[in-house]
Formats: C-alpha cells, sequence, structure tokens
C-alpha cells in the first residue's frame, strides 16, 4: 500500500508546494493531497516520476521510511532554527529546512548507531553559558564578549590562529553540513531536542573569511540563543538576535588581546590594504577586521567611516583581496564517520542504499552534501577482487591464449 507521509516528507524537504509538485506530475492538487492522505495510490508511471524527482526506489513509498525508522518523533524544534540571513525567515522555507535536519538527523543516528561518542564539549560549553548567563550582572556587550572568550578557550583555538576552526567545532560535538540553501539564507543552526547540534552552511562560492564568519556567527546562536523561538521574533527583535551573534563572531574569531597587539603594526588604520597580513593571519574579511578594531576604540567613529567608505571605493564589499586564494574550510566529520563505518564493515553500503534507506546515491548528496563519488568509491571497493599482488607474465598470457 502507498504511504502517503513518505511523499509529505520528500516533498517539503525538497520545498515543494502540493500544486508545485502536481504541475511537475502533470496531475491535479487535488490528486498529490489524496496521494498523501492515502485516499488514493498513483498509477505506476506517477510513482516513476516521483522516484525520479525524489532519487528514490519504487519501494520508498511502500515501506516506512528513514524518518519513521531512524528519527525520534518531534526531535526537530521547527521554532528554533536560527537563520543568517538577509530576510527574515518564511515560513514554508523553514518547515522545508526543518525536514531537511530531519533526514539529516536520521542519517546521523543511522551512521552513529554502533558508535560510542566521547563527551560532548559543546554542551557542557553551552550549560555553561547558560550559567553564567543566568547569573551576571554584566552588560550585555561585555556578557557577549566573556561568552566569545570561553567559547575560545573551551574549544582549543590557540590565540593567534583560526586555522583549525572547522576542525575545533565539530570536535566538541557539533554537526556540520554544506546544502545549497538559496541565495537569501548564509547559514543556519538549531540544537534538536534531543541535544544535538546543527550548523548548515550554505555552499555556494564563498570566501574562507565569509565562510568563517558563518559559522563563528552560527556558534554564538547555539551558545548565546538556546530554545529562542525565532519564528515568533519581529524584525527588530531579529535583527537584535542577529546583533549579538554577528558581536559573538567578532569577537570569538579575532581575540581581543593578540588582535589589539596586532594593531599596532598597522599604521594607516583607515586604508583597507593595510589589514590584508591580518586577514591572511585570522582568516577573517578586512570588513570584519575593520568592525573589530572599531568595536575596541582603536578606530574611533570618524575613522571607521572613512575605512568603511574606503573598502566601498576598492570594491572590497563585494570582493577582497585573497578571497580566492585561501583555502575554505569544509566538514569533515561526518565523512570521517562514514568512512570508519563503511571500512570496519559496520555498515554495508548496499544494504544501506538498497534496503534500509531504499535511496539512490544521488538522495545522499542532496541530505548531507557530500558528493557522490564518496559513496560510490565503496560501492567499487566491494567489488574489488583484491588481485593487486597477482603477478601475471606475458609469456604466461601468450601460452593461455594458444
Amino acid at each position: 500500500m502507498f504511504i502517503g507521509e513518505n511523499l509529505t516528507n520528500l516533498r517539503i524537504m525538497h520545498g515543494f508546494s502540493r500544486k508545485q509538485l502536481s504541475d511537475t506530475l502533470g496531475v491535479t492538487e487535488q490528486a498529490v493531497w489524496q496521494y498523501e492522505n492515502n485516499f488514493t495510490s498513483p498509477k505506476l508511471k506517477t510513482v516513476n516520476d516521483l522516484k525520479s524527482i525524489f532519487k528514490v526506489k519504487s519501494k520508498y513509498f511502500y515501506k516506512n521510511d528513514a524518518l519513521s525508522r531512524y528519527l525520534e518523533r518531534e526531535n526537530i524544534p521547527v521554532m528554533n532554527i536560527a537563520y543568517r540571513s538577509k530576510v527574515m525567515n518564511v515560513i514554508s522555507k523553514t518547515q522545508s529546512e526543518a525536514k531537511h535536519v530531519e533526514f539529516l538527523d536520521s542519517f546521523v543516528n543511522y551512521i552513529t548507531a554502533n558508535i560510542a561518542y566521547p563527551s560532548q564539549k559543546i554542551i557542557q560549553l553551552r550549560d555553561n553559558v547558560i550559567d553564567y548567563l543566568n547569573s551576571t550582572n554584566d552588560d550585555r556587550e561585555t556578557r557577549i564578549a566573556k561568552v566569545a572568550q570561553l567559547a575560545r578557550y573551551e574549544l582549543g583555538l590557540s590565540d593567534d590562529s583560526n586555522d583549525d576552526l572547522m576542525f575545533l567545532v565539530e570536535k566538541s560535538g557539533v554537526f556540520i553540513f554544506e546544502k545549497a540553501i538559496g541565495e537569501e539564507i548564509d547559514a543556519y543552526s538549531l540544537w534538536t531536542k534531543q541535544d544535538r547540534p546543527f550548523i548548515i552552511l550554505g555552499n555556494l562560492k564563498r570566501s574562507a573569511a565569509r565562510r568563517n564568519f558563518d559559522l563563528a556567527h552560527e556558534l554564538g546562536h547555539l551558545l548565546l540563543h538556546y530554545r529562542v523561538e525565532f519564528t515568533r521574533l519581529d524584525k527588530k527583535e531579529h535583527k537584535a538576535i542577529e546583533n549579538e551573534a554577528n558581536q559573538f563572531a567578532s569577537s570569538f574569531l579575532l581575540p581581543a588581546d593578540p588582535f589589539n597587539t596586532d594593531m599596532e603594526t598597522v599604521i594607516h588604520v583607515t586604508n583597507p590594504e593595510a589589514y590584508i597580513d591580518l586577514k591572511k593571519k585570522w582568516k577573517t574579511s578586512i570588513q570584519v577586521l575593520g568592525y573589530r578594531a572599531a568595536n575596541l576604540g582603536i578606530l574611533d567613529a570618524k575613522k571607521h567611516r572613512n575605512f568603511y567608505a574606503a573598502l566601498h571605493r576598492k570594491g572590497f564589499l563585494t570582493i577582497e583581496p585573497l578571497d580566492e586564494t585561501i583555502p575554505i574550510q569544509k566538514p569533515q566529520k561526518v565523512k570521517s564517520i562514514i568512512d570508519l563505518v563503511f571500512q570496519n564493515r559496520i555498515i554495508d553500503v548496499r544494504q544501506m542504499i538498497e534496503f534500509d534507506w531504499m535511496v539512490e546515491i544521488d538522495f545522499f548528496h542532496k541530505i548531507t552534501g557530500l558528493d557522490e563519488n564518496f559513496f560510490l568509491n565503496y560501492m567499487i571497493k566491494e567489488r574489488d577482487f583484491e588481485l593487486l599482488n597477482v603477478s601475471i607474465s606475458s609469456s604466461d598470457i601468450r601460452d593461455k591464449s594458444l
């Protein structure tokens, strides 16, 4: 029997309305509603179209899907998704991303089911931050600065580099993924109800400096805005929350004491090109370097205005020096877990694809952001006859051909 909920889950994750899906299938919107609510079953041609659209096997629609088997119900709180966005989130987009994280959470549950985890440092850090915020009389700016300092120390970042930023955030317990979110959203983050933190980074072409700021910004949301209901915020409240995450990111990426020392070497503080060496060192944008200098009082208001005007004149608000040369940090944690479970035969790749998930490899690319070849390589290895050490001479071949 056709399971309508499976179709609903796929449709929402891919961001289709029923009308959009019906137009793609060449059926009525009412027909899609009937499929999803188990009033009628689609014809074989429609099922084949659905499996092609969503990159799943035909049997996907007739057996319990991954969400029903590997996900804790209502574990992804839609209202708590924190966007790094140029616009406030639209509810349909939020629902789509929440469904995406449901699939991600299911996938993480699946690949880690037989793996022992060390204690999650990020949870302890978050709890320490909550205790501090609930007990201090410090003003908000001071609170954010202290939380950023604590986070940098607890995660193990050095005092003079952000080179290991992605690795250390992942190591702390955060699951980081890339995906095509769209042009209006840079990144988002959330805690599941079971206390698993996710950061989703957009995969549009961005510089290493912007990627690092997005990552630090979302870390700020995870630590400062635990359980904030973002979908209930008005524009003013949303802007204030975003500003706090921005303040955290700049303080976290550019710790005050070493940055103050570095700024002593900058002679022309209103000239953006004088910050290129600092950008190379800290892997942050020149714009953020100037913002941090102003925040610390190194640049007064007039000098910061002149600095920003120079950024605009030189075109640095669009692209900066080194944007195309500094390597972009990419998530590695999930790849490492998959390597572990595949290489040690904890999970069989074909079993995972054909029976446990009932999908095509493209589906895993869609939800994880990992290249299809990453999964294909393991399928090829499974067909390796291990003949690497067999030596056959040309004379042997001639003899056998006679």
